[in-house]
């Protein structure tokens, strides 16, 4: 099996063009013409809705652009300071089990911000990676309150998978407010710089490479895109 290409964007990419590639490489993937893909970038500004959301969820539609993704879940946000991981890659050629992919896109996720002290974890039930917050009041019910750091959201077509993971290193979280992320209230979202740690995203992409090795067994070579 040939190495996954490993390319970083270095400019925000709308989410029409992002789509658009990803629909090229899946196809050309499919048909062996280019090698598995994972690709780190930001978007401008964005909601987009998955095959599962709910109009009552989007709060604020005028806010931003909404697009539809084709992706599982609910509603979500992108925008800079939040990186996206869009991991493309032939499940013909390593495990068609589906649940066992999300679940190591969930360990991918979890090791990469474990690499700066981060303790996230699963919640059943809850889409995404949770970190506690014992500094804020525990909710209504007593529960301890937990603050969502990642989102996870993947479409596979004829075992080739794409759209993936999203992580918060420095977005503005206020543009949350016009959604109900992920369909999922009474529970806030954080960042690694929300949480008082000095992380860039060149920070979190190497350790993002780092852990890829760890869970999905391919070392990478990241490079730049113009």
């Amino acid at each position: 099996m040939s190495k996954p290409e490993w390319l970083i964007s270095d400019r925000t990419v709308p989410y029409k063009d992002a789509l658009a590639t990803m629909e090229a490489r899946v196809a050309d993937i499919r048909a062996g013409h280019a090698p598995e893909l994972v690709w780190l970038l930001e978007h401008p500004p964005l909601y987009t809705a998955g095959t599962s959301s709910r109009e009552i969820d989007l709060l604020e539609p005028a806010r931003f652009p909404v697009h539809v993704a084709g992706r599982g879940g609910q509603y979500t946000y992108h925008g800079p300071g939040q990186r996206v991981a869009y991991v493309m890659l032939d499940l013909r050629r390593r495990r068609q089990d589906v649940r066992r992919f999300v679940s190591d896109l969930e360990e991918w996720t979890i090791r990469t911000v474990g690499r700066f002290n981060v303790a996230a974890e699963r919640r059943a039930g809850r889409v995404g990676v949770w970190v506690g917050r014992p500094d804020k009041p525990a909710l209504p019910d007593g529960s301890p309150h937990e603050d969502k750091i990642a989102a996870i959201g993947v479409r596979i077509r004829h075992w080739v998978s794409f759209h993936g993971i999203s992580i918060n290193v420095e977005p503005d979280l206020s543009h949350y407010a016009g959604i109900v992320p992920c369909g999922i209230a009474g529970h806030g979202v954080t960042s690694l710089v929300d949480l008082g740690l000095p992380v860039t995203l060149a920070d979190l992409d190497m350790a993002l490479a780092e852990t890829f090795v760890e869970v999905f067994g391919d070392d990478v070579r990241p490079s730049a895109v113009v």
